[in-house]
């Protein structure tokens, strides 16, 4: 049999870094978990305001009772008819990669509208590594854009962690 001249005990390098191996585990094993629930809170949400358009008749119809005048709707994009109380609004057209989203009004009239929800931002293709912020919306400067009535700004005051570092953005969305 051979010598042993050092103690069988683990020397604290070694304790050190299977600890840090377990608790690495334990976090990405957490994190990942998490990520079907997220993934398919995306994917159940609807993507445009052409999604929303079975919804627009009753918040038209809010809207009337609220108000004398039509409310103002969204243009998704600035393109297509606007959609009074939209749930969903894309906030970077160019790539979707930012959507506001889950939105519910508190007040939406003529000289503007204010609600909560969660702005979804997309980090990768197809909607890989998408992380959600709570957030505050006003919209603002209703105007008539091609003979509809909509607004033409969005602000978003964020209510906890921002995506770009920002508490506050505004996005044009005519």
């Amino acid at each position: 049999m051979a010598d042993r001249a050092q103690s069988r005990r683990a020397s604290m390098r070694t304790v050190v870094a299977v600890l840090a191996a377990v608790t690495v585990l334990a976090v990405g094993g957490v994190w990942f978990s998490q990520a079907w629930d997220r993934a398919s809170a995306v994917a159940d949400a609807p993507k445009t305001a052409a999604a929303q358009k079975s919804k627009a008749p009753r918040a038209e119809a809010q809207a009337a009772t609220r108000s004398p005048q039509r409310a103002p709707g969204v243009r998704e994009c600035g393109l297509g008819e606007p959609v009074v109380e939209p749930e969903i609004i894309t906030l970077t057209c160019a790539d979707a990669g930012m959507v506001a989203s889950g939105i519910k009004w508190d007040r939406y009239a003529v000289d503007g509208a204010e609600g909560s929800g969660v702005v979804q931002v997309s980090r990768g293709a197809n909607g890989a590594g998408v992380a959600s912020f709570p957030a505050r919306f006003h919209l603002y400067g209703a105007k008539n854009v091609d003979g509809m009535m909509a607004f033409t700004g969005l602000s978003v005051d964020y209510t906890k962690a921002t995506p770009l570092g920002e508490p506050h953005e505004t996005y044009p969305i005519a």
